[in-house]
């Protein structure tokens, strides 16, 4: 217990593994939910949605309302795959981690 908590034993390629999903899934639906539940609670949040919504839509023509539809579904890949590379990155740092703290261990005892 006392390495983990003194950093010399690192948490698990699984723990980020579950972290990855937890934040490539669950924070886009939790944060849709949470937008959803505070536009029905709250009057002032309603009118104001609705409001600038009207407005915005309004305001676009058909085709500005498909490039802005494209816009937010490229931005949304955009992010999921750079939220993978991170994790990517944090998984190789691990490994690599990993195996020059073995390779060290064989030096200093000889097999």
């Amino acid at each position: 217990m006392m390495d983990f908590l003194t950093f010399k034993r690192f948490i698990s390629i699984d723990a980020l593994i579950i972290f990855y999903y937890l934040g490539a899934v669950v924070l886009p639906t939790a944060a849709w939910f949470l937008v959803v539940w505070l536009v029905r609670k709250y009057s002032f949040v309603r009118s104001a949605y609705e409001t600038g919504k009207k407005t915005f839509w309004q305001a676009l023509s058909p085709k500005q309302k498909g490039w802005l539809l494209f816009f937010f579904v490229m931005a949304f890949l955009f992010m999921e795959l750079f939220w993978r590379m991170l994790f990517e990155f944090l998984i190789a740092y691990m490994q690599m981690r990993d195996a020059l703290v073995q390779s060290q261990i064989s030096v200093v005892l000889p097999h």
